[in-house]
């Protein structure tokens, strides 16, 4: 495909008119201001467009969409506990691969490309994801209270199953992550177990860090002072790439030991909020050169899967936190939504419009009201841009999304089968 004559933000994120952008195949191979001589195909015409580099969703549990709405304004223990593992302990296979394909539905229509999950019964959202051309990241939930090896834990052959069927599947579409839920549900020999079977494999460990004060506390008392990172580090969890989600609570300390692992966060700004977990200090992780990526978490406590909506918190929520409307410029938020997000998941050739990566890529309409007058496009599309501005989502070139449609699924159905498990759940909870 060319688009012609359209607005982009380029991989340094700045806005630039009238350019011409050609993909073939998974990748993008022409970018510039003149048209090119060569053939791409079909030709997108691009006056009162932007394109830009599609979203990639650093922390999600896509499936959760079947509990939105379901567990509303209680702190993380009791949301937890006394809400969302009664209703996931009703969970089928089947009701997983419902709950992802909606949040697939609800990401390809807000502009995601790809998305980290971590959730149960995970060949449910890995055939969700292989059916609709999305990518993603999968790891099965390890939770694990007693003494038993990471390799006796029915999560370990369901991981090592998922990796022999999926990782690399598709030119590398979808991948396979090792999960270490939290320090405050596993055990030492659990989560050493899990970050040896990610070493052994080259795989990336995806968890749960200091989401809440309560969880950093509880586990320093635990562990004779240790902080959750600490915990983890002292089990070389941090010997792989390691995407830690949420750190809302992490010390100093804990940022040397993110910094030099090279693990990435994944900041989820509207869940942190809605459940009152605190303010992740993006600023100082920033200035200090962690990658720092964002992510939507589940449905159940953000209640949508729509990166936009973290962008904007993510690029606000700080300048009032700081006192300075100086921080977080629109660059950065974009950047953690994008590149970042695609280094979380070990993808190098994603996140940005360049030549040789792949053609990830989301058209916003500049004719919408709320964003129009045109001024800077990076500033429009964190500050002004909403979600139904998005009228095309590209992944590895193939168009899934565009003017309302879904070319690889069939949204009516996707509702009408979310509906019912989501029915039948809470019926058997009443």
């Amino acid at each position: 495909m060319l688009f012609c004559n359209i607005a982009v933000l380029d991989e340094n994120l700045e806005y630039k008119t009238n350019m011409f952008v050609g993909t073939r195949g998974a990748y993008i191979e022409y970018i510039g201001a003149q048209k090119p001589q060569e053939d791409f195909g079909e030709e997108y015409m691009g006056e009162g467009k932007l394109l830009v580099t599609a979203f990639f969703n650093a922390h999600c549990h896509s499936s959760m969409t079947l509990l939105r709405g379901y567990a509303e304004n209680l702190p993380l223990a009791d949301w937890l506990n006394k809400k969302i593992f009664p209703f996931e302990a009703k969970l089928t296979e089947n009701d997983v691969f419902n709950g992802a394909m909606l949040g697939i539905a609800e990401m390809l229509r807000t502009g995601t490309a790809s998305f980290t999950d971590m959730y149960m019964f995970g060949e449910g959202v890995c055939a969700a994801a292989a059916e609709t051309g999305m990518k993603c990241n999968y790891s099965s939930s390890m939770v694990c209270f007693d003494s038993s090896a990471y390799t006796d834990l029915p999560v370990c052959n369901e991981t090592r199953l998922l990796y022999e069927k999926y990782h690399g599947f598709d030119d590398g579409r979808l991948l396979t992550d090792v999960c270490i839920h939290a320090e405050y549900t596993s055990t030492p020999a659990a989560a050493s177990g899990a970050a040896e079977f990610a070493r052994e494999r080259g795989l990336n460990i995806h968890l749960h860090l200091s989401e809440t004060k309560a969880e950093h506390e509880q586990c320093r008392q635990r562990h004779s002072g240790m902080t959750p990172a600490e915990y983890f580090d002292s089990l070389g969890v941090f010997e792989n790439r390691v995407t830690a989600a949420h750190s809302v609570w992490i010390t100093d300390s804990d940022a040397e030991i993110i910094k030099r692992a090279g693990a990435s966060i994944a900041s989820c700004p509207s869940s942190n909020l809605k459940l009152g977990s605190g303010f992740f200090r993006a600023p100082y992780m920033l200035d200090k050169g962690v990658n720092v990526a964002l992510g939507t978490d589940g449905a159940a406590s953000s209640n949508n899967l729509n990166m936009l909506k973290e962008i904007y918190l993510f690029a606000l929520i700080h300048k009032g936190n700081t006192l300075d409307a100086s921080v977080i410029s629109p660059r950065q938020a974009l950047y953690a939504a994008t590149k970042a997000g695609a280094v979380s998941q070990g993808r190098s050739d994603c996140g940005a419009l360049k030549v040789d990566n792949r053609a990830d890529l989301t058209v916003f309409d500049l004719t919408a009201p709320n964003m129009c007058p045109m001024a800077d496009g990076a500033d429009m599309l964190v500050y002004s841009a909403q979600g139904d501005d998005v009228i095309m989502t590209m992944v590895d070139g193939r168009v899934l999304y565009r003017d309302g449609e879904y070319l690889t699924l069939d949204i009516e159905k996707v509702r009408f089968n979310a509906q019912k498990s989501r029915e039948r759940i809470a019926g058997e909870l009443v």
